[in-house]
């Protein structure tokens, strides 16, 4: 088989065409928008909170979805996820990124510009799209485009794994951080309903170096067949399953009465000494 070839792009700037992004976001919130995703960041993030117990009298949201956060959290200062963020030093006491970190070309930038805007021991939450999110969609449309034209192109957004995301709390300077994985799987008719949902949740391809033409048909015909093939539902044959994994991070900013993580090596007994102990007491 000849090998694929990559088919022609503008050069690419950065991984995310903002423009694109933006119009998408727009286009999906004047259809009314499609958003469980949020929805469920919401959950997550109230239910954090709950189990925190602490009171935030000054939160702030980035997020492309400024509508829903709005009416979600009426009190927070809601800020667009763009490159520079609209936030102002040490003036939250907690910061909330969500659902659009996935898009951004930096985002440990992203990540220090929250960390600035909190207070000592303030807290950012973020979650976003990673793992395995659109894995099917994304064999599919390769196999599909491979098979077809012998070509390949830009088609699905690469997601960042829960190591390397977590890693970048750290790196933005927050102390405490976590990072944890929630994984939704998501059933369709099919290939083109999922498309549907993508695009009313404003998630459709934005990356700079995507085909600037629109995908042949027979392409994404092929790419139907091998989805409803290899990633049917379980529960309905019919059907066909999107895995959306979200990644929550969860980190503090540094404060002199905050609890601090043990130096290594400077525990007073061993692991192996705590296991034979509790051995013993029970």
């Amino acid at each position: 088989m000849t090998p694929p070839t990559i088919s022609p792009a503008h050069p690419p700037h950065g991984l995310t065409d903002r423009q694109a992004l933006l119009h998408h976001r727009a286009r999906a919130a004047r259809q009314g928008g499609v958003d469980f995703l949020h929805r469920i960041a919401l959950d997550e993030i109230e239910d954090r909170l709950q189990e925190i117990n602490r009171p935030f009298t000054s939160p702030a949201i980035v997020t492309g979805n400024a509508a829903f956060w709005r009416e979600a959290m009426p009190h927070a200062k809601v800020v667009a996820d763009d490159p520079t963020l609209d936030l102002q030093p040490a003036e939250h006491d907690l910061v909330i990124h969500v659902l659009s970190l996935h898009w951004s070309d930096d985002p440990v930038g992203q990540l220090i510009q929250s960390a600035r805007a909190l207070r000592p021991d303030g807290l950012f939450l973020a979650v976003c799209l990673g793992g395995e999110t659109l894995s099917q969609l994304r064999d599919s449309l390769t196999r599909a485009e491979v098979e077809v034209s012998s070509g390949l192109s830009p088609r699905v957004l690469p997601m960042g794994e829960i190591r390397d995301l977590g890693a970048l709390i750290g790196r933005a300077g927050l102390a405490l951080p976590v990072a944890d994985q929630i994984s939704q799987k998501v059933s369709y008719r099919g290939l083109f309903h999922l498309a549907a949902d993508l695009r009313g949740m404003g998630e459709t391809n934005a990356l700079a170096a995507r085909l600037r033409h629109p995908t042949r048909r027979d392409v994404l015909l092929r790419a139907a067949e091998i989805y409803a093939k290899d990633y049917p539902d379980p529960a309905n044959p019919e059907r066909v399953l999107a895995t959306f994994d979200l990644i929550c991070l969860t980190g503090w900013a540094p404060a002199d009465n905050q609890q601090q993580p043990l130096r290594p090596g400077s525990a007073k007994m061993s692991l192996a000494e705590a296991l034979a102990s509790k051995r013993k007491d029970s």
